[in-house]
């Protein structure tokens, strides 16, 4: 009798999470940017499918171990960290094209990572990301109630998987329109600067915060 109400008002904390800014965004902006469309959607199928790991971590309590044990959160947000930091680097590199002719699509799909990169780049980035985990054990502690059955929870975790999928590829879709992407095909590397600024800046948030907590 409650699963619905239950179940709304955990889209609506999920849907205003995973809207927010932060290294998931990144990550697919700088893909769909950079890469295209395909790239940019098996990086956020792969953001989907780290939800479960943290809905896993959530179910079975070691979420609760990391909350409570200060030098394995630590480890896990260095980890994180280190991450968004190599990615950043990478995408501060990023240099113009030496003319506008080269940006053919055969030129541009020889730096283009492979569909097994891209997922795996997406899954690491949630899955390493500390915050999302405790976001995770908040709303499975505060929301959902303990009283709620098992099955239950599976069918809120796989939807939150489906919907965050669903939303960066929708994402990914949008700026990978073809008039937008011809803009960014020229135009894309300062875009990837950008993002890299910001991912440096991810990674140093989670350092300071890493050992300030």
């Amino acid at each position: 009798m409650l699963f619905w109400p239950e179940f709304l008002l955990i889209a609506a904390v999920h849907l205003m999470a995973v809207a927010s800014p932060g290294p998931d965004f990144a990550i697919v902006l700088r893909y769909a940017v950079r890469f295209g469309r395909k790239q940019a959607v098996y990086a956020s199928i792969g953001i989907g499918l780290a939800i479960l790991l943290h809905v896993t971590w959530s179910l079975v309590g070691i979420a609760v171990l990391i909350k409570t044990t200060p030098w394995l959160f630590k480890t896990l947000s260095l980890a994180a960290a280190a991450y968004l930091f190599y990615i950043g680097v990478q995408a501060l590199r990023s240099k113009a094209p030496a003319e506008a002719e080269q940006l053919s699509e055969h030129k541009i799909a020889d730096a283009v990572p492979s569909a097994g990169k891209s997922f795996i780049a997406g899954f690491i980035t949630n899955g390493l990301n500390p915050k999302a985990t405790l976001f995770f054990l908040s709303l499975f502690a505060v929301i959902i109630s303990p009283d709620t059955p098992l099955n239950y929870k599976v069918i809120y975790g796989l939807y939150m998987s489906v919907a965050t999928a669903a939303w960066f590829c929708m994402l990914s879709v949008v700026l990978t329109h073809t008039k937008v992407r011809g803009f960014l095909l020229l135009k894309g590397y300062w875009f990837d600067r950008v993002m890299g600024g910001l991912l440096l800046a991810l990674a140093m948030h989670l350092v300071v915060s890493s050992f300030s907590s």
